[in-house]
């Protein structure tokens, strides 16, 4: 007979050692490994990306990058640190984190998140209520686009297209402009 699955709770994720991030779906924690040179370039210049359109748009959102706290629902059973995430709803925020689902989630992927950011996190993105998933896979030089929010076929750019976000109608993202090489 299998040995019964133990179920954590956010407080291991806080008594985790001092350097490790991992992430807690359904009680299961989810080590993640630390991000290539390679990840981190593509997040920051995403990052700089969404936050100049806010900034420059004085809008009302706000742009986090990993590693932020996002709580996916109230009994606190689903923290993740997602690469990116935009939250247009101030009151879900406080020093902690965000408490509740944000407005648009990025991950980009890892060779140790793939099956995770693809299938995993789709779908508690999805049942949280997230608006918008992105997944940047810089393998395939593609992003994958999720209108969760209006349950849209999703649908898939090369990095050479700019790409609309639906949640804004006049900001498209186009990453032929990102400087991610030497």
């Amino acid at each position: 007979m299998p040995l019964p699955k133990q179920y954590h709770t956010i407080e291991d994720i806080y008594n985790l050692q001092d350097g490790i991030r991992a992430e807690l779906l359904d009680g299961q924690i989810y080590y993640m490994a630390p991000p290539s040179r390679a990840h981190q370039r593509l997040v920051g210049e995403i990052y700089y990306t969404i936050s100049h359109y806010i900034k420059s748009n004085k809008g009302h959102c706000e742009v986090n990058v990993s590693p932020f706290a996002v709580f996916l629902n109230a009994d606190n059973s689903v923290y993740v640190e997602p690469d990116i995430s935009v939250v247009c709803d101030k009151d879900k925020l406080d020093d902690k984190g965000c408490h509740g689902a944000p407005d648009w989630i990025i991950e980009v992927v890892s060779p140790g998140s793939r099956r995770m950011d693809y299938y995993t996190k789709l779908a508690v993105y999805k049942d949280a209520g997230v608006r918008l998933y992105w997944i940047v896979d810089i393998d395939k030089a593609n992003v994958v686009v999720y209108d969760l929010e209006h349950e849209a076929i999703p649908s898939i750019f090369s990095f050479n297209e700019a790409i609309p976000v639906e949640i804004h109608n006049d900001f498209s993202i186009d990453f032929s402009t990102f400087h991610l090489t030497n």
